[in-house]
């Protein structure tokens, strides 16, 4: 997959980032995103029941504008959620932008990521619009996607060409998360946008199935954010047309990019040193074998065999059997890294230190088999667990 500065980005789409004052130390902490013409819009928000205010200000807006998004105004240090002022916030940052802009108010996308329950103060948002409007420029894309991130060590960015019938058009997309992963949905931010030009209905339908292929096959630690937010825009600025003829090539390409920003997210999970595969095959239907690998994914038991280069394969076997999907145990085999240490449900005889040593490798692989006319698959990726995490979210305020 193409970064960046290695493809010409979308067409069209401006950025801009400033240190706001809202995180403790002095590091861009607020962003824009602007598309030059009103663009079309398609997003997904989290399934949690606590939602922030920017999530539900967002979800209103795309109502009221019929998906058109001018811009996404987004900050990191605050989730803007859980506060007795959190709607007043989204609503009076999302003005600023748009009086700025000169776009109407229901055109601005909001969104937030950082610390619950910590009211937040509209006026270092809206006293930085004027510098933000100032800023904006076509090449500080990665700005944008340092500016977004909070525990992340690193950016997360991915970028596509595609060839159409009607000419090439671009897609480039930036995401964040580390903790606090298991979207179900989206992932915690993420931004996708494309020059391409398609109608609202078809960029919803592909920007589903991309999220389904993408962000809703991690995890880090089963939390679902309150401030989830996957939005794709695509403003047209190419001057081609997705038609359809071309909707099977650009949606495998849009969903190419989010599976790209998806897997950065579980590669980077707090205190993370290994990035997990996890593949199922041989379940009833593809819902069952994804319920099977959420749940391997999920298990800190499986994460710490990992972490420990432990070819603990009972692990993966009971967290499979707590899915809540029917399977036979005796029809189960297990590879890890490719070799098989469990058979029809049974220890599998294998080298035992050769397979800790292919283990100690930063990226691992868990294939569980179901034997049978099952056609159900599904592919997952999660992280070990370490201390890190603990040490991480055991001091994330302070």
């Amino acid at each position: 997959m193409n970064r960046p500065q290695e493809l010409h980005l979308p067409k069209g789409y401006r950025y801009a980032t400033v240190y706001a004052r809202i995180r403790k130390a002095k590091k861009d902490d607020v962003a824009l995103i602007v598309s030059d013409t009103p663009a079309t819009a398609a997003a997904v928000f989290t399934t949690n029941r606590v939602k922030a205010a920017p999530v539900l200000l967002a979800q209103a807006n795309l109502r009221k504008s019929k998906g058109k998004v001018s811009a996404i105004l987004v900050n990191a240090g605050n989730a803007n959620c859980a506060t007795q002022t959190g709607d007043a916030v989204a609503q009076e940052t999302c003005a600023a932008v748009a009086t700025a802009l000169g776009v109407p108010a229901e055109q601005i996308l909001p969104a937030s990521t950082g610390v619950i329950g910590v009211e937040m103060n509209p006026a270092l948002i809206t006293k930085s619009v004027p510098k933000l409007k100032n800023a904006l420029k076509t090449g500080t894309f990665m700005q944008v996607a340092q500016a977004i991130l909070t525990t992340d060590l690193v950016y997360k960015v991915a970028c596509a060409e595609v060839a159409l019938n009607g000419g090439v058009v671009r897609i480039a997309g930036m995401t964040k998360g580390s903790g606090m992963i298991q979207p179900r949905m989206a992932t915690t931010l993420g931004f996708i946008m494309t020059d391409a030009a398609l109608p609202a209905p078809l960029l919803k339908t592909l920007t589903g199935a991309a999220n389904e292929a993408s962000y809703d096959r991690i995890t880090v630690d089963g939390d679902t954010s309150t401030n989830d937010t996957l939005a794709v825009l695509a403003n047209g600025a190419s001057g081609v047309k997705v038609t359809k003829d071309d909707e099977a090539i650009f949606g495998e390409a849009l969903s190419r990019v989010a599976q790209d920003l998806a897997i950065q997210i579980a590669r980077d999970g707090e205190g993370a040193r290994k990035l997990i595969t996890i593949q199922v095959s041989g379940a009833a239907d593809d819902a069952a074998a994804a319920a099977i690998a959420r749940s391997i994914a999920n298990s800190p038991l499986v994460k710490t065999a990992i972490a420990g280069s432990d070819a603990n394969w009972g692990r993966i076997i009971c967290a499979a059997g707590y899915a809540g999907v029917e399977f036979d145990p005796r029809k189960v085999d297990i590879a890890l890294q490719d070799t098989v240490v469990c058979e029809k449900g049974l220890a599998a005889h294998f080298d035992e230190p050769a397979l800790k040593k292919a283990l100690d490798s930063t990226e691992c692989t868990i294939d569980f088999v179901i034997a049978g006319r099952g056609q159900g698959r599904a592919r997952f990726w999660t992280c070990d667990f370490t201390e890190g995490y603990i040490r991480i979210n055991g001091s994330y305020r302070t």
